[in-house]
């Protein structure tokens, strides 16, 4: 098989292209914006500079910039799209019949872009004499987290994918495709070798690299993914005892660019608004544009931004099922979503009103007060940059929060859970109640199968539009049996599109099936 043209592309355009290195003479120069391969790799700047541009990767559309908020957030059973674009909205809805779609293919081609870029530093950063050798080893091990990030996100979208490990510019070179269990096999090894040589935090410039803490975590999620619920138990363990992490004060900080890289934080992608040129709606990141993410652009209610992602109101009622230990709502409904908070049709609730959610700085219901169709539809809030000013463009600065120890306080006390540690997973899910003001569980009214349709309350409230929810279906096992499907189309009527054995997993893009000769996925 020929290697991947997306395999091969993934620095195109940055700084280290593959080139036949020019002889130093008057007429002959190396051009200084264009180093090869062999002229770069030559000092511990060159290694910096080339980690750096594998953390890049992560603000291409295909991931955390825009589209991985598609495919997360709005193929599960809270989000969905309306959009106008009729292909974008059946992408949202199980029905794809272009297998290169502009959005499939965007997030194949950038994931496989930034292991590309990883591949080269494992390959060409361990030859660089005289670096410090801490370093080097740190630099190595961020590459290994990154292209562990890159092949979780992949097999848990598309399955059976090209497991490309080695750096290569050779054509005839071949890129074997993965079962579901070697790339997970890898995924597990990358981290695992990664964990020793990554620091417990950094500071200054280097704030936002991958830590230990990032790596054991990630480990500790592919674990649940496989269900190796001893294995993840262990990894949140160290997590939890590091003394490194805990919930912020004000769950809002969360999702706010003022309050980014804090202690809850355990990875984000980093973002800016800072314009290098001007206003960028493209691919980015280039030299006229910012590293802003594009969510509140296309999920901004309307009149503000495209409102390509909405949210179904079941989750609205989930919030509203117990009070706060004062008698009020749920204060994270509020910082979770735009919604009538008056329309007592579609959110019966005997709590009393909260605050009219403000929508850029109007009430939610001054602003579609005449509006019935808008009035009753449920947007996303979280992310969104209302509050701090009174538009949305293409440069959000908030940072995407990938890891956060909320999560991992529910995703350890699931595994728990799954032991029969039913009273010590409780205590976890306590912490992340007391946040929010809810009353504590009582582990004498729950078993292990009513704490486990508990643990699913608990992660839609507090977790609900950060790209977790299809991790946790999959998991559940809801994608895999008609009883499990039809539960979430009761919830979700995009899921009467749902093909069991088919639509857990989006096509492999038709392109490179063709180029590479790969195995379709099952059913398309």
């Amino acid at each position: 098989m020929k290697s991947s043209f997306l395999t091969r592309t993934g620095l195109a355009g940055m700084l280290l292209l593959s080139m036949a290195a020019c002889e130093k003479d008057p007429l002959n120069q190396v051009n200084p914006n264009l180093p090869t391969t062999e002229s770069f790799f030559q000092t511990s700047d060159d290694a910096v500079k080339a980690s750096t541009a594998c953390y890049a990767g992560l603000q291409g559309l295909g991931m955390y910039r825009r589209w991985l908020n598609f495919a997360f957030d709005l193929r599960d059973d809270i989000g969905f799209s309306q959009s106008p674009w009729g292909e974008l909205r059946d992408f949202t809805r199980f029905v794809q019949t272009n297998y290169d779609f502009e959005v499939s293919n965007n997030i194949w081609r950038d994931h496989y872009r930034t292991i590309f870029r990883c591949n080269q530093v494992i390959d060409k950063v361990p030859g660089i004499q005289g670096m410090d050798a801490t370093l080097q080893r740190r630099i190595v091990a961020e590459a290994r987290f990154l292209r562990a990030l890159s092949y979780f996100n992949l097999v848990s979208l598309y399955g059976n994918v090209p497991l490309a490990l080695q750096y290569t510019t050779d054509l005839a070179q071949s890129t074997p495709q993965g079962t579901e269990a070697t790339v997970w096999a890898q995924v597990i090894s990358d981290l695992q070798a990664a964990q020793a040589d990554l620091p417990a935090s950094y500071s200054g410039n280097d704030l936002g690299r991958a830590t230990k803490g990032a790596a054991v975590t990630l480990l500790g999620k592919a674990y649940m993914q496989n269900k190796r619920w001893a294995d993840a138990q262990t990894q949140f363990a160290q997590v939890i005892s590091s003394g490194t992490y805990r919930l912020s004060a004000a769950y809002t900080d969360n999702f706010r660019h003022t309050t980014e890289n804090n202690a809850e934080s355990i990875f984000e992608v980093q973002f800016s608004d800072e314009k290098k040129g001007g206003n960028d709606s493209g691919g980015g990141p280039d030299a006229t544009s910012s590293q802003g993410g594009q969510r509140s652009q296309f999920w901004g209610v309307p009149g503000y931004g495209f409102n390509d992602g909405e949210v179904r109101p079941w989750l609205v009622n989930e919030f509203l099922k117990e009070p706060t230990t004062t008698g009020q709502r749920d204060p994270r409904l509020a910082a979770t979503v735009f919604y009538n908070r008056r329309d007592q049709g579609q959110f019966p609730t005997a709590l009393p009103s909260d605050a009219d959610t403000l929508a850029y700085g109007v009430g939610f219901l001054t602003r579609y007060g005449k509006d019935a169709r808008n009035r009753a539809r449920v947007y996303w809030r979280k992310y969104q940059t209302d509050y701090y000013r009174t538009f949305e463009d293409f440069d959000s600065p908030i940072n995407q929060r990938v890891m956060r120890y909320a999560d991992v306080l529910l995703l350890q006390a699931e595994a728990l859970n799954e032991q029969n540690q039913t009273a010590a997973a409780i205590q976890l899910i306590n912490q992340v109640r007391q946040r929010a003001g809810l009353a504590p569980l009582v582990a004498s009214n729950f078993t292990q199968a009513s704490l486990r349709t508990q643990l699913m309350h608990e992660r839609a409230t507090e977790l609900a539009g950060e790209g977790v929810r299809w991790f946790d279906l999959q998991r559940w096992g809801l994608l895999d049996t008609p009883a499990g499907v039809n539960e979430l189309k009761a919830r979700d009527e995009d899921f009467t599109n749902f093909v069991v054995g088919k639509s857990r997993l989006l096509p492999l893009p038709q392109a490179d099936v063709d180029l590479l000769r790969l195995a379709q996925n099952p059913g398309y």
